[in-house]
C-alpha cells in the first residue's frame, strides 16, 4: 500500500519519497484551510525517478515522436536536466498530439498525448497535488483515485440503491466537461490548497500548451487535455468545488427525502428517495454547472423512476433503467426478493463486437492461431471488467457473436461459399473461445 492508502503494483515506493508523501498528506489533514507555499522542494530527482517509474511505458508518443524507451537509455542525464528546468521555470511545456478514440454512436473522443518527458513531470507533480487532496476528497468521488475504482463506484450505487429500496435517479451527464474547464475558476480553486509558485507555473503552462492538429497549432482558452496525466486530478479537483461539495454540504440538508451521489469523473449520478426533490435538484444542478461555466448535455441527461415492480408475483424487470460507466442498471428477482442487478449497456456490447470485427477484418489472413490468441485477449479483458455473476447471460451472448464474426472473415479470406459449420466446429474444437468467467466479485453480493 502507498502512504495514501493506495495499491501499488511492482516494486514498492522508496521509504524517503513515501515519507515526503506521508509529511503532505499529514500536513493536509492537520489544516483543511492550509494553503501549501513551499511543495516543490520536495521534488529532487529520486522523486522525479520514482515518477518515471509509475509513468506508463505503452502509451503513444508526444508531438518530439521520442518513446518511453528512448527517453530512458540516457535517464541520469535527463533527470537532472529536467529538474532544473522545472524548478527554474525554464521548463517548456509541449504541445499535446492530438489523436481520435471512436466513441458509441459513431462519433469520436479527442484526447492529447503529451511528450513521454512531460508525462514524467506530470506525475510527479501530481503525486504531491494528490497527497494533498486525497484529504479533502468526498466519499462520492471515485474516479482516478487511490484504492478507487469503477467497480467500486458500481458498488456503491448499487448498496445505495438497495438500501434505499430504489427511487428517483439523475443521470446527469456534463456536455464537453474536459474541453469546457474554465482556467479562470481552476486557478481559484488551487488557490485555496496550492499556493507554491513553481507547482502553480508549471501548471499554468500545461494548461496553455495548446493541442498540435495535423501541423496546426491551436492554444484553447479552456479545458484540459483527455489523456494527460495531470488531467484527472485537475478535473477531480474543479469537481470537487463545483460539485460535490455543494452537494454534500448544501443540497443534502434541504432534502425532504434521502439522498445520495455518485462521480466518476465527469459521470455523475444522483439518487433520490423523493420525487419532488430529484426535480427539484435538477433545476438547481443545471444552475450550478452554468455559473461554472458547465452544462448539461440537454439530450443525455435525463431523469428516471428506478423502483421494483410492486407486484410479487411479476417476474419480470422492474421500470426504468439507467446506464453507468457500461453497465445498463435495472431491476431483477433473486429467488423472492427484487435486486438491483447490472447487464453490459447494449452501446459498450456493440463497441466491443466492433473492434473486434474490425482487427479481424484488417488481419484475416493471418494465422488462425493468431486471430485466436487475438480474440481471447479481448475476452478476457472484457470479463476482467464486465464479468459480474448476474451479467453471465451478455458474456455468453458475446461468445456467439464473436463466433459469427470470426467465421464470417474467415470464409472472406477466398472467394468461395462461406465456410462449412461442420468445418468451422472442428476448427473451434481446436481453438476454442475461453467460457464466461465471473470475475469481479464487489461487496459479496451476487
Amino acid at each position: 500500500m502507498d502512504p495514501l492508502g493506495g495499491k501499488m503494483t511492482g516494486r514498492p515506493i522508496p521509504e524517503d519519497i513515501s515519507t515526503r508523501l506521508q509529511r503532505i498528506a499529514e500536513l493536509a489533514r492537520e489544516d483543511p484551510k492550509r494553503s501549501f507555499l513551499n511543495l516543490a522542494h520536495y521534488i529532487d530527482e529520486k522523486f522525479l525517478r520514482e515518477a518515471h517509474r509509475r509513468t506508463r511505458k505503452s502509451g503513444a508518443a508526444g508531438v518530439d515522436g521520442q518513446t518511453a524507451k528512448e527517453y530512458s537509455r540516457d535517464l541520469g542525464a535527463r533527470l537532472p536536466s529536467l529538474l532544473d528546468r522545472f524548478k527554474s521555470g525554464l521548463y517548456k511545456a509541449p504541445p499535446v498530439r492530438r489523436a481520435q478514440i471512436p466513441k458509441d454512436g459513431g462519433s469520436t473522443r479527442v484526447i492529447g498525448i503529451p511528450t513521454f518527458e512531460d508525462k514524467v513531470l506530470q506525475r510527479a507533480v501530481q503525486m504531491e497535488l494528490e497527497a494533498v487532496y486525497e484529504q479533502d476528497f468526498l466519499d462520492c468521488s471515485w474516479g482516478f483515485r487511490p484504492g478507487r475504482s469503477a467497480h467500486g463506484a458500481l458498488d456503491a450505487l448499487r448498496r445505495g440503491l438497495m438500501e434505499m429500496g430504489g427511487g428517483w435517479v439523475l443521470d446527469a451527464d456534463i456536455e464537453r466537461f474536459f474541453d469546457s474547464l474554465d482556467h479562470k475558476q481552476l486557478r481559484g480553486f488551487l488557490d485555496l490548497r496550492v499556493r507554491d509558485g513553481v507547482l502553480r507555473r508549471t501548471i499554468h503552462k500545461w494548461l496553455k500548451a495548446g493541442v498540435l492538429d495535423e501541423g496546426q497549432l491551436h492554444r484553447p482558452d479552456q479545458g484540459t487535455p483527455q489523456g494527460g496525466v495531470i488531467s484527472p486530478l485537475l478535473a477531480n479537483v474543479y469537481l470537487h468545488e463545483v460539485l460535490d461539495k455543494w452537494f454534500e454540504y448544501e443540497i443534502k440538508p434541504q432534502l425532504q427525502g434521502r439522498g445520495f451521489m455518485i462521480r466518476y469523473a465527469d459521470d455523475v449520478v444522483l439518487v433520490f428517495s423523493n420525487e419532488a426533490d430529484a426535480r427539484r435538484v435538477q433545476e438547481l444542478l443545471a444552475r450550478r454547472l452554468n455559473e461554472h461555466g458547465l452544462s448539461l448535455h440537454p439530450t443525455k441527461t435525463r431523469l428516471v423512476e428506478f423502483r421494483p415492480k410492486r407486484d410479487s408475483n411479476d417476474r419480470h424487470e422492474g421500470p426504468g433503467g439507467f446506464d453507468f460507466l457500461g453497465f445498463t442498471h435495472h431491476w431483477g428477482r433473486k429467488r423472492k426478493s427484487w435486486i438491483v442487478k447490472r447487464k453490459t449497456a447494449s452501446s459498450r456490447f456493440t463497441r466491443t463486437l466492433r473492434r473486434l470485427g474490425e482487427a479481424l477484418r484488417q488481419h484475416r489472413h493471418h494465422p488462425v492461431v493468431w486471430q485466436h490468441a487475438r480474440i481471447v485477449r479481448a475476452l478476457t479483458g472484457h470479463d476482467n471488467y464486465y464479468g459480474f455473476w448476474e451479467n453471465r447471460w451478455a458474456l455468453r451472448r458475446l461468445r456467439y457473436e464473436v463466433t459469427l464474426v470470426w467465421r464470417e472473415w474467415l470464409s472472406r479470406r477466398s472467394r468461395g461459399k462461406p465456410m462449412p459449420w461442420v468445418r468451422f466446429q472442428r476448427l473451434l474444437q481446436c481453438y476454442p473461445l475461453p467460457p464466461p468467467r465471473s470475475c469481479v466479485a464487489i461487496g459479496g453480493v451476487a
